[in-house]
């Protein structure tokens, strides 16, 4: 692992790459080949899902100053450095699914940022310099410990979505009434006993999220011409080892999806077989590839067990493998460069799960495989 770790960055050196993938490789500390010397000046965007780091080198706007995209989702990161104002360039930053509990005030620095994305943390609150991100069009913080959003979010004067689901809000600040560019605003899940009277009033308001408010007993008039719909994490019911199925295999037995035994409907969008199938081999698989006494789990083709260990992605909200089936969520790709990379055979796009029942989930996509 470490010598196609030091090839890669080795290459990218070598070949000058604005594009640099990371993901899935272990990492416990931040690599320091790309740290030396002058580092990697012309590096853009660098992608680190799925490691297992846990802070960030105070260094890094030094060593990559033109850093436009950051992605940092699924590691154990507690900390960042204030040192992360420096990148100055930088439009897109995902720290989703860490161990964050604060965030440093120098985030407000970041000028350029048009995408933040903070959910699946620990946040008890967001530092007021959020509202000096004029630039910012998308900002997530659900699934954290919020109980109030910044007084001073409003003058984002650019954000267009606002997702706050499952948090512990009780009240909306009556200033984000006041973005112009608001389009979609998610509260699902939350502690929300009213709305401003004036939510919705704005044109641009067009998707409003506030289910799981079991507190909110009304809405306001200008919400009624708007779309009014679900939101949430689509985790899958949890049942009682009881009634849950298993498979064994082996020594080893592995619960079943509670989808094996749904009925199916047009709503329920109950995985195919073949998907399932996938998962419950892949858990499988991690648990018995760490046992020593099982030295051959699978007699599976390596073509096949390939498909096992390496899933395309995982879901953002509900962190799911998925191997078989993903959609493209019903707007366009950004408008990067990053767009035409699939025909290098790395696809990257904004994808839904279709094992979250109810909702819209995305995640940030891209083929994990070794002939990449």
């Amino acid at each position: 692992m470490a010598s196609e770790l030091h090839e890669a960055i080795f290459m990218a050196k070598q070949e000058r790459h604005k594009n640099l993938f990371l993901n899935y490789r272990n990492l416990n500390n931040f690599p320091v080949e790309l740290l030396k010397d002058e580092g990697m000046q012309f590096l853009e965007r660098l992608f680190m899902k799925r490691n297992s780091l846990t802070t960030l080198p105070e260094n890094l706007a030094q060593k990559l100053p033109n850093l436009i995209e950051l992605y940092l989702h699924s590691n154990n990161i507690a900390i960042i450095p204030q040192a992360i104002g420096n990148l100055v360039k930088l439009q897109s930053l995902d720290l989703s699914d860490n161990t964050l509990q604060v965030i440093c005030p120098e985030i407000g620095q970041l000028r350029s940022l048009r995408h933040l994305r903070l959910a699946n943390n620990q946040l008890k609150f967001l530092p007021q310099e959020l509202g000096d991100l004029r630039e910012l069009e998308t900002l997530d913080v659900s699934m954290n410990l919020l109980r109030t959003l910044p007084e001073r979010l409003h003058q984002c004067l650019s954000l267009q979505c606002l997702t706050t689901d499952r948090n512990l809000l009780h009240c909306l600040p009556r200033q984000l009434c006041l973005l112009p560019d608001l389009n979609e605003l998610s509260m699902a899940g939350n502690c929300l006993t009213s709305l401003p009277l004036d939510l919705g009033r704005s044109m641009q308001l067009q998707f409003v999220f506030v289910d799981n408010n079991t507190h909110l007993n009304g809405l306001p008039s200008y919400l009624y011409n708007k779309v009014i719909g679900c939101s949430g994490c689509g985790l899958a019911a949890q049942i009682s080892d009881e009634k849950q199925l298993c498979l064994t295999l082996g020594d080893v037995t592995v619960p079943l999806p509670s989808e094996v035994k749904a009925i199916g409907s047009e709503t329920d969008r109950v995985l195919p077989l073949e998907e399932l199938a996938c998962r419950v081999l892949h858990a499988a698989h991690n648990w018995t590839s760490k046992d020593v006494r099982l030295l051959t789990p699978f007699l599976l083709p390596k073509s096949l067990l390939d498909v096992v260990r390496w899933p395309l992605g995982h879901c953002h909200r509900c962190s799911q493998p998925m191997f078989t089936i993903v959609y493209p969520k019903l707007f366009p790709l950004r408008e990067t460069e990053l767009a035409g990379v699939h025909k290098r055979k790395i696809l990257s796009c904004f994808l839904r799960c279709p094992s979250c029942s109810i909702c819209n989930a995305t995640l940030w996509f891209w083929y994990q495989h070794p002939a990449v």
